[in-house]
């Protein structure tokens, strides 16, 4: 029979066929429109709050030894991990040009002070030779001329004493410079400590015409060290000095490590537009597990709430896709009775309503007392905000207005509101990723 169909009728059924297959398919499947909800119970829970970080580990007292004079390294006396005593020799600069140095400074101070003596010879000569010119013009066997030649010679004589005598105090002073230069040969450890790094080698020259180059980095003591973290700047006001820390590192993964907050430095940290702050934390390194340089994870805990009423994070990012549609009437009427029993709220809507707002005359602040009265010149208390959750009601959601306390990044506290413990609240259809939904209810909470 196919064979007696003509190619364009071929055609024809088989199209015929995939439409009353497509048509039964969606005759079938049409029917199950609800969705499938998961929920978890709203219970009473401990729920932690936590600010993660991490850091770098670094001695609390770090200092860089360098070179004060140009030359090549003859000894080295000191390399990593040694230990060593402020004052100890720990490297030794050729001293060869240097004492050279010191002796050719050494001669022009002998030379300096044989000039000196040989200008107060002729210093004393001309003295005597003025008085005497004094003596002979007074019995008038000289001339005025002769005299004052012989008194001006004498005082010429006197100020190249002095030149001299200056000029020997330049050259003890070039030779002091010069042994100055030749004791800074011996390389000294400014501090007790331990050499954590090296960065020249016997024979390499260094060079100190515009900064001291730096041969060693003494770490002070090693069992006092500090981790220096980066704090967002969204965490930065929860954190206060004197906070117990707790951190781990790579290199010992399962053991944790304490310490203290010291200060929350106000410099800030700006990379790629990320404001952070350097919180400094002290650490007691006894054993010397922790060496300068480690990654810390760091953990402190701000706040800590036991058996409180509690839901999952994703419970508060969840959103069905018609809010509040196919509720029982009046579900998502709870958000203005929950604002009106919210603290300082006192019925007010946003600036209306019989509550207190702000006059739009005169700029002046209202608020309530007990008795529902105004008093002018108080500021209103601010209004907590709500969030919404939705529980499961007869197998739809129904919307609860809450308001929420701290959270762990699992689950947060719920601190007021409609919901009651023991309710189902939905957490996601199933199938759907719970971070695939509700992505505008993230404004204004934070998952840390």
């Amino acid at each position: 029979m196919l064979k007696q169909l003509t190619r364009p009728r071929l055609i024809a059924l088989i199209a015929f066929v995939l439409v009353v297959l497509f048509v039964l398919y969606r005759c079938t499947s049409g029917g199950d429109d609800a969705p499938e909800y998961q929920t978890a119970v709203a219970e009473k829970a401990n729920v932690v709050s936590r600010v993660s970080t991490s850091g770098s580990l670094q001695a609390v007292v770090t200092v860089d030894v360098g070179s004060q004079v140009s030359g090549r390294i003859l000894e080295l006396y000191a390399d990593f991990n040694s230990k060593v005593k402020k004052g100890e020799k720990i490297a030794k600069i050729d001293p060869a040009l240097f004492q050279s140095s010191v002796s050719q400074a050494n001669a022009n101070v002998i030379a300096a002070r044989a000039n000196v003596a040989r200008l107060r010879v002729t210093a004393d000569d001309a003295e005597r030779q003025a008085k005497r010119a004094e003596e002979v013009h007074a019995q008038r066997l000289i001339s005025d001329t002769e005299r004052d030649n012989a008194v001006a010679t004498a005082r010429s004589a006197a100020a190249a004493v002095d030149q001299a005598v200056g000029q020997l105090a330049q050259a003890q002073a070039q030779l002091e410079t010069a042994r100055t230069n030749l004791r800074y040969t011996d390389i000294l450890s400014p501090t007790d400590g331990v050499v954590i790094s090296r960065a020249v080698n016997v024979g390499q020259t260094v060079a100190a015409s515009l900064q001291a180059p730096v041969i060693f980095t003494i770490a002070q003591d090693l069992a006092k060290m500090e981790v220096h973290t980066n704090v967002a700047e969204s965490d930065i006001g929860r954190l206060k000095a004197g906070m117990r820390v707790s951190f781990t590192v790579d290199a010992y993964p399962g053991e944790p490590f304490r310490g203290s907050i010291r200060d929350i430095r106000n410099a800030p940290q700006v990379v790629q537009n990320v404001v952070t702050y350097d919180a400094v934390i002290d650490v007691a390194n006894d054993d010397l597990k922790l060496k300068p340089g480690m990654t810390a994870t760091v953990s402190v805990v701000t706040d800590r709430r036991r058996d409180v009423l509690a839901i999952p994070n994703a419970a508060m990012r969840f959103r069905p896709d018609s809010a509040g549609a196919g509720g029982p009437p009046g579900a998502g009427a709870g958000a203005g009775a929950a604002r009106a029993r919210a603290p300082g709220g006192q019925g007010a809507g946003q600036g209306g309503g019989q509550g207190g707002g702000q006059d739009g005359q005169g700029g002046r602040r209202w608020n309530r007392d007990n008795a529902g009265a105004v008093n002018e010149g108080e500021v209103a208390a601010p209004e907590v905000p709500m969030r919404t959750v939705y529980v499961l009601v007869d197998g739809k959601p129904v919307a609860r207005q809450v308001t929420a306390g701290i959270t762990d990044g699992r689950v947060t506290e719920i601190t007021g509101g409609e919901l009651k413990e023991g309710e189902n609240v939905i957490v996601s259809v199933a199938g759907q990723n719970p971070n695939q939904r509700g992505q505008q209810g993230q404004r204004g909470f934070r998952i840390l």
